[in-house]
């Protein structure tokens, strides 16, 4: 018995290296069953908080841990086997290779925080009715992914030997040579950043431009395109480079609503002009739905070549524009029924023959 236990002993003095990478292993699914089960217990605790940030980092946090417990484990278990085989050029990289990922897990994480912060603050501030400007927690959101991004991409490239100072000086050179072949692609970009410092509309805004055949709701602003729901229900793509060419006009930010007609009275009721407008215009004083502390006219305007026009200037509370349908319905048929009231007729495009009276010829003559 004590012979084949020295045997053992010396057999496993050559092989300890296999009982090394058994307990790497081994300690790694520990350390992920522990990590598991203290998520688990940690992350209803969170829901339960009033804070939003907390919960976003813990799901931000859950993969990229347990995918580094997994690397790092495994990264040592290859350590200890290529320590029995040097010739092999992947194992001499283990360490290199190691500082790569923890710097991709790091940016990972941030790249996940930033988009579950950008999720939960936007559904925190509409649990609450809460005002927010949705488009600048994108902007802002999308700037942080960029610089997680680059400076990932940089920490990177030097941990490989590559030195930082020679991209920056090629980027630099090159950097003119690049602008000129992709200027359109960097005037939507810069354009696309304007709009997030200017903020002339933001997504769910109408807006319309006189120059051109652009109006609808906007539906996204990125970094090279807007995408624009039209009325037809299509969407409208336009790069954000044209918004710096062309002027814009946003319907959305209106404060009321214009009411503005001409009515035309035929001219054998000009004796009842007068009474008829101040009529119209007791009307739309006491009517409910129209703003008093803004303009209100009502006024003779026109000798028409049929009718003596008067024009209607007012403005309604409401900026819906379904709302504001019936309420210009409403003031419309409300001023039909006056001229009514008071015998008049609204005139229609007329005219008049003169004919002269019959010539009476004398038989005789």
């Amino acid at each position: 018995m004590s012979d084949l236990w020295k045997e053992f002993m010396v057999f496993m003095t050559g092989k300890a290296w296999i009982v090394q990478t058994f307990f790497v292993i081994l300690f790694t699914l520990v350390l992920k069953y522990i990590f598991v089960r203290l998520y688990n217990k940690i992350k209803p605790k969170l829901e339960n908080t009033h804070l939003f940030w907390d919960e976003a980092l813990l799901e931000a946090l859950y993969k990229p841990i347990k995918m580094m417990i997994w690397v790092v484990g495994i990264s040592f278990a290859a350590e200890i086997v290529g320590a029995k085989s040097e010739t092999d050029i992947l194992f001499k990289a283990i360490n290199s290779l190691r500082s790569i990922f923890f710097v991709f897990v790091f940016g990972w994480t941030l790249l996940r925080f930033i988009k579950n912060i950008e999720v939960d603050f936007i559904k925190h501030k509409k649990k609450r009715n809460k005002p927010y400007d949705r488009t600048t927690v994108r902007a802002l959101c999308q700037i942080l992914r960029i610089t997680v991004i680059a400076t990932s991409a940089l920490i990177c490239l030097q941990t490989i030997g590559v030195s930082i100072s020679a991209v920056l000086a090629f980027g630099g050179v090159g950097g003119l040579a690049v602008a000129w072949a992709a200027k359109d692609l960097l005037s939507n970009f810069f354009g696309g950043l304007m709009l997030f410092l200017d903020r002339p509309f933001v997504v769910g805004d109408w807006i319309s431009s006189p120059d051109k055949e652009i109006e609808g709701t906007v539906e996204h602003i990125g970094w090279r395109l807007t995408r624009i729901r039209t009325f037809s229900k299509r969407p409208l793509f336009v790069p954000n480079g044209l918004f710096s060419t062309i002027s814009v006009e946003n319907p959305s930010r209106m404060t009321n609503r214009r009411i503005y007609t001409h009515v035309g009275l035929r001219y054998q009721d000009a004796t009842k002009m007068d009474i008829i407008l101040k009529d119209v215009e007791k009307m739309l004083r006491n009517h409910i739905e129209i703003d008093q502390e803004q303009t209100l006219m009502v006024n003779l305007d026109q000798f028409g070549p049929s009718s003596l026009n008067f024009f209607v200037y007012t403005f309604t509370k409401t900026t819906d524009w379904v709302k504001f349908q019936a309420i210009q319905q409403d003031v419309f048929l409300q001023i039909i029924n006056i001229v009514d009231s008071h015998g008049a007729e609204c005139a229609f495009p007329t005219t008049t023959l003169n004919v002269p009276k019959p010539l009476i010829v004398n038989s005789e003559t």
